[in-house]
């Protein structure tokens, strides 16, 4: 009767060992698409470097809501994102980088590289001990995902334009550099969490969604680059709007009190 409970007990504990497929396999696939985005890129092919990290970028989403669409989320599964995240949107668009446009400034260009990877990595880490902290409507600081995006559609957007080759200038230096900071600012970011697409939306939503997918479709790689630039100072944006309107707020407040104080004299 010992042993059978035992080996009740040892049964159970290897199902509590084991892990979901179905979620694991996706970001099993954006592992991929980083590992091959730093070969192509080793091998000049920056182009071909930028495709698997978009690749990637829909594969990092689609795994997070896979796993709790069919409740098999687990803590295994969110160490092995965070993990597959950093290759993929860390190392991979760090790599494609300095091989495409940072090379060429020696130390300052790989220490810019080495800077986004180790961001990238904060912010990651900073984002896993947060969950449940901060409200879900917002990122604390721009998504690993989002700065590697710039870095893909910016390359993409390069050889759209006609551009050939590596493109050596001091501006790439400056937006790894300003894309870093940004990851590991408190900067909010909106998270797009609480988008519903399965609820009933006003007729002229959709007929908005329809002319943003014809044109991303009509110029695929200017409005990729777009929607991930914009994105990406949407943060900064937002917190100048937000200090604008509270420094509005207390001026208009001051003006009031200095109006009622003459009024009272009076």
């Amino acid at each position: 009767m010992a042993n059978m409970k035992k080996n009740a007990a040892f049964k159970r504990e290897r199902v509590k060992k084991g892990i979901y497929l179905l979620p694991n396999l996706f970001t099993t696939g954006s592992l991929f698409c980083g590992f091959y985005s730093v070969i192509a890129a080793m091998k000049g092919d920056y182009w071909i470097a930028a495709v698997p990290i978009l690749i990637a970028f829909v594969l990092d989403g689609l795994d997070g809501r896979i796993a709790r669409m069919t409740n098999t989320t687990s803590k295994f599964g969110s160490e092995y994102d965070s993990l597959s995240d950093l290759v993929a949107f860390g190392v991979a668009p760090a790599i494609l980088a300095y091989t495409w446009a940072l090379s060429i400034f020696g130390k300052w260009g790989w220490l810019a590289a080495f800077l986004f990877v180790v961001c990238g990595a904060l912010r990651l880490a900073r984002f896993n001990i947060q969950i449940g902290l901060i409200e879900s409507k917002v990122f604390n600081g721009l998504p690993i995902p989002g700065a590697a995006a710039v870095v893909a559609t910016g390359v993409l957007l390069f050889y759209y334009l006609g551009g050939e080759g590596k493109f050596n200038d001091l501006t790439i230096l400056i937006c790894m550099v300003f894309l870093s900071l940004l990851m590991v600012s408190n900067i909010k970011y909106y998270s797009f969490k609480d988008l519903n697409f399965f609820s009933r939306k006003p007729f002229m939503s959709f007929v908005l969604i329809v002319f943003i997918m014809i044109i991303v479709i009509a110029e695929p790689q200017i409005m990729m680059f777009t929607f991930s630039l914009g994105y990406s100072l949407s943060g900064p944006a937002w917190a100048i709007i937000k200090v604008g309107k509270k420094a509005y707020i207390e001026i208009k407040s001051k003006r009031s009190h200095v109006m009622i104080d003459r009024m009272s004299k009076k």
